[in-house]
């Protein structure tokens, strides 16, 4: 029998407080739509929003100026990536409960946050995260499992979709019956996630090194080495538009990043095998005429793009943190 963590107890609405932080870049065509969803979205839920604008040069800014007026916005000064964003959104927020990370083509169904809320509030959950559907009403494969060799392998043998039917060989949770009923996941696509504050004080901030791709990844398996559970709940639904995901540019950096959150998790010769299974995978895709597949063939295989630079707040900086820390006690003694 699990035992309820810190925080994880249920809050009257009336204590609640929610953190709505949203990261823009170029957002302005999005934005309006967002913002008017999220009083629906957010029923009886007391909210305020933060939103982080990379310099934008579209309006973004006054976009958000004009429609909610009493929201706190945080200028960064540069295009400084998805983490570094939501990092300064969430440091200058003010005092809450819980954040909600929206991407800014998100649109949050009528009651969406109550039922995230009810979730997250379950014992052992560190982050909540709604179905999620595209532009003409699909459901979107949002849930992922841990990333390992055997996953990489299936992905690029069989294809996503038919490997994510088999647990062991996808990455990607395929299939209408995996989304019907509350469930656990390794992670889960970060546009629309709710994240207690118990587990952004434990497991936070995220990983800014990534500058886009695997930093939900990242701090999602970091919040369950802490302990902390994804929780998925159909009962709260939203819709992501989702851009253009067919970039050459993007799918060589997803590729990249992918190699690098690997690699900080696991041995170098495990590292080895799935940066292979993932060269194999693009080649595949590079050999049927796909532009994204040759692009991130080039990156995989060029030693200067793998090159990884851990942030201040990856596992691998605080496992040597701790170390650092460790070896220092033992030195006064």
């Amino acid at each position: 029998m699990q035992t309820p963590v810190e925080g994880s107890q249920r809050l009257p609405i009336s204590d609640e407080m929610l953190a709505v932080v949203v990261v823009s870049y170029n957002s302005a065509s999005v934005l309006p739509g967002l913002l008017e969803s999220l009083g629906p979205g957010c029923g009886e839920i007391p909210w305020h929003l933060t939103v982080a604008d990379n310099a934008s040069n579209d309006g973004s800014v006054e976009t958000v100026r004009k429609l909610a007026p009493d929201a706190i916005i945080v200028q960064t000064g540069r295009n400084a990536g998805y983490a570094a964003g939501l990092n300064a959104a969430v440091a200058a927020a003010a005092p809450h409960t819980c954040v909600l990370v929206l991407n800014p083509d998100v649109r949050l169904e009528p009651g969406c946050v109550p039922e995230l809320l009810a979730t997250l509030r379950l014992p052992g959950t560190g982050i909540a995260v709604p179905r999620l559907s595209d532009r003409a009403g699909q459901r979107i494969d949002s849930l992922r499992r841990e990333p390992s060799v055997i996953r990489a392998l299936g992905d690029a043998l069989l294809g996503a979709r038919r490997a994510g039917r088999i647990p062991v060989l996808g990455e990607i949770v395929t299939g209408e019956r995996r989304y019907r009923e509350r469930t656990d996941t390794d992670w889960a696509e970060g546009s629309t996630l709710l994240i207690s504050d118990q587990c952004w004080r434990r497991c936070g901030p995220w990983d800014e090194s990534f500058f886009m791709y695997s930093e939900e990844t990242e701090f999602a398996l970091r919040a369950r080495d802490a302990g902390l559970r994804t929780r998925y709940t159909p009962r709260a639904r939203a819709v992501h538009l989702e851009g253009s995901t067919d970039s050459p540019e993007r799918a060589a950096l997803l590729a990249v990043n992918r190699v690098r959150l690997f690699r900080r998790r696991h041995s170098s010769v495990h590292s080895a095998l799935y940066w292979s299974a993932l060269v194999v995978r693009e080649a595949i895709r590079a050999a049927r005429g796909h532009a994204t597949g040759r692009a991130a063939l080039r990156a995989l295989v060029n030693p200067r793009t793998l090159r990884d630079a851990p942030g201040p707040h990856s596992i691998d900086s605080a496992r040597r943190a701790l170390a650092e820390r460790t070896v220092r006690r033992g030195s006064l003694i």
